[in-house]
């Protein structure tokens, strides 16, 4: 005969959630108030559990440790055998959305939101395509006809069902609820319990919290809680709950749907990769909802957004004014003639040195002769200085005195960018044979024969000698008390031997490569004279002149823009300071809405990107307003001032880039903040 076995019992499923040891306090000031006090409490599948207890007892705290919207100070919290104590932030948001859906007695929708698009909420923070679309789940609510109104524009009644709906779009094992009848009327509470009730008879597990007994009546299971403590639980009887199923409930009330076309929904189905497709919803929702936001307080949006308009706007004037003073100075400095050295004797050397360190006297061949001094030499020209305080040119009873009388050679033309404008230079020719031949400068012109005179062919004295007019000279500008078109160009020979009887020049102008080092051309120039002349005081018998004036200039005008330019990027940071206090605001004046979000599976990092993405709506809206403004403002100062005023592509994106920056880091600190507020505190703010 065979032995018989005895059948063991089968082991006791896992229940949904568990609590064993739970404690909880908050702080008072200084005072320590314990919510919970060692509760434990096992909730399985399917049950409708309604908490019932006096206000304070820890109804909604221990809720909130159901919904991982707050966690215990100690004991233990399995959730769908999930241990929540070690749960990172994001681990226990992502747990939340997948397993939780909350319904609140003040209904907590978004009022800038449609039905339609709070009830598609959860969807932006999901890892999943849910099995119900949005505008299904508000029909099968008799939500048809106002999936497009907004909560204010509906009853109680409709907002709690748009509530309920939304707990339910991601499918949720759980539905905490409290005080979900709270703000109803006897016959809407009726309603919505009907509804919850329907749901749990699906196997739908609820937890309610609730202060009437008429409420707690729905459920099949009962538990009171005092000063932190439960101090009943027991059985309401009632049927079992039947397997879970499509949580998709027949319409309360008979109304007749308004048709939502499914393009409306998210578009979970779209042609996108899986792995953009999630980031291409959650962007757009994100940008959206700033729109939304900033709409929502046009007045304090626009202020934000004209601070960082004038900073930009700034900036880029500011830098086309610097851009266009550079660019004249530059064009000065080609008329002028560029890479230029001046070489002459040392005129101090005899003073400083005493009579045996007697300065060394150059001729025009040493012109010639010092370009083998360095292979960075292009051109030479030598050069004969007339001051003009000593000469006169005078025409037909008028008389003028020039800056400066030169005497050159022809190829001083193309050396210092003095190629007539009208008429010519001398030649060669006439150079040799020192012909009594100028050319004048634009000044000298002017005061001799008037704006529009005409000088060419006709004779002029200078200290009584008749010269022959050939050439005005190319305007080149004047620069402060320097006007280098107030001078006359004679030849070479005619200054020397003709005007001054001078044997010597006074300097030889040379022409270097762009990239050559100036001051090792220049120490080879003087060895080269100094070798050439035997010259006692070496390297020191000769000077080399570098244009100091220009790259005096340079550096002004490089130091003037800079500082226009943080001149506007201070007018940015305060544009920046000015998004950062805005932030602050809205964070604060949404922290209900923030908690809203996490509790609906938000995690800390989607709740800093969206705060960050209205900073950089700002800013970017602020930086192209600012664009527009500030190259209208440059091109009108360029044309009614005259100004020299260049706009450059770099200027532009400069300023838009550094306007984007200001704005997100700016609205990075309250973003953060935002992104930090706990859930369960930010839901109970006022």
């Amino acid at each position: 005969m065979a032995s018989r076995q005895r059948k063991l019992p089968a082991a006791p499923s896992e229940p949904l959630l568990r609590l064993k040891g739970i404690t909880k306090s908050y702080w008072l000031g200084s005072t320590p108030v314990r919510a919970l006090k060692n509760v434990s409490l096992e909730i399985r599948e399917g049950e409708f559990v309604a908490i019932m207890g006096p206000s304070g007892s820890g109804k909604s705290t221990m809720m909130h440790v159901m919904g991982l919207l707050d966690a215990p100070d100690s004991g233990i919290y399995r959730l769908v055998g999930t241990d929540t104590h070690h749960l990172t932030e994001d681990e226990r948001a992502v747990l939340r959305s997948r397993t939780v859906g909350f319904v609140f007695q003040q209904f907590n929708l978004l009022p800038r939101l449609t039905a339609y698009e709070n009830i598609a909420l959860p969807l932006l923070y999901a890892d999943s395509t849910p099995a119900v679309r949005p505008a299904e789940m508000g029909r099968a609510f008799g939500l048809g006809n106002r999936l497009k109104h907004r909560p204010s524009e509906m009853s109680g009644g409709q907002q709690q069902r748009v509530a309920i709906a939304r707990a339910l779009v991601n499918s949720p094992r759980l539905i905490l609820a409290d005080e979900p009848t709270g703000n109803l009327d006897s016959v809407t509470q009726r309603e919505i319990m009907g509804l919850l009730t329907k749901l749990n008879s699906k196997g739908l597990t609820i937890v309610l919290v609730t202060h009437e007994p008429d409420v707690a009546k729905y459920a099949r299971r009962t538990i009171w809680m005092k000063d932190g403590n439960i101090v009943s639980d027991k059985r309401n009887g009632g049927g079992k709950a039947g397997p879970r199923a499509a949580l998709i409930v027949a319409k309360p009330r008979a109304e007749e749907p308004e048709p939502v076309p499914e393009k409306k929904d998210i578009p979970l189905g779209s042609k996108l990769p899986a792995m953009i497709e999630p980031l291409a919803v959650l962007a757009g929702a994100l940008f959206k909802e700033a729109e939304r936001s900033l709409m929502a307080n046009k007045a304090r949006a626009g202020l934000s957004t004209l601070g960082i308009t004038i900073g930009v706007g700034a900036v880029i004037a500011m830098l086309a004014l610097g851009a266009g003073a550079q660019s004249s100075m530059q064009t000065f400095f080609n008329r002028a003639g560029a890479n230029m050295l001046s070489v002459n004797p040392n005129w101090h050397l005899e003073h400083g040195r005493g009579r045996d360190a007697k300065i060394s006297e150059m001729v025009p061949a040493d012109a010639i002769a010092v370009k083998r001094a360095h292979k960075a030499i292009r051109r030479t020209a030598p050069v004969h200085w007339l001051w003009g305080g000593q000469f006169q040119v005078t025409y037909k009873g008028s008389n003028w005195g020039p800056q400066t009388v030169l005497g050159v050679v022809p190829e001083y033309a193309e050396l210092r960018n003095y190629v007539p404008t009208v008429g010519r230079f001398f030649t060669q020719k006439e150079s040799d044979e020192r012909a009594r031949v100028c050319m004048l400068g634009r000044t000298i012109v002017k005061n001799l024969f008037g704006e529009n005179g005409h000088p060419i062919g006709q004779q002029v004295k200078i200290n009584r000698i008749p010269f022959t007019v050939l050439g005005i000279l190319p305007e080149k500008g004047a620069m402060g008390r320097w006007d280098p078109d107030d001078v006359v160009l004679v030849p070479l020979g005619t200054s020397m031997f003709r005007l001054s009887g001078d044997r010597y020049i006074s300097a030889i102008d040379v022409e270097i490569t762009p990239d050559a080092d100036v001051d090792a051309v220049g120490n080879a120039i003087k060895a080269f004279l100094a070798r050439k002349y035997h010259a006692r005081a070496g390297l020191d018998a000769f000077e080399v002149r570098k244009d100091t004036w220009r790259e005096g200039m340079s550096q002004m005008i490089k130091t003037m823009s800079m500082l226009l330019g943080i001149i506007a990027g201070i007018s940015l940071l305060v544009g920046g300071i000015g998004i950062m206090n805005i932030m602050l605001v809205t964070v604060t004046e949404r922290t209900r809405e923030i908690g809203l979000r996490k509790a609906v599976g938000a995690r800390p990092k989607d709740i800093l990107l969206q705060f960050l993405v209205e900073a950089a709506a700002i800013s970017i809206a602020g930086g192209l307003l600012g664009i527009i403004i500030g190259c209208s403002v440059s091109w009108a100062l360029a044309a009614i001032a005259k100004w020299a005023i260049t706009v450059t592509f770099f200027s532009v994106a400069l300023s838009f880039g550094f306007s984007a920056a200001v704005g997100i880091g700016f609205g990075f600190w309250p973003a953060r903040r935002a992104a930090r507020l706990h859930p369960a505190e930010a839901l109970r703010s006022e």
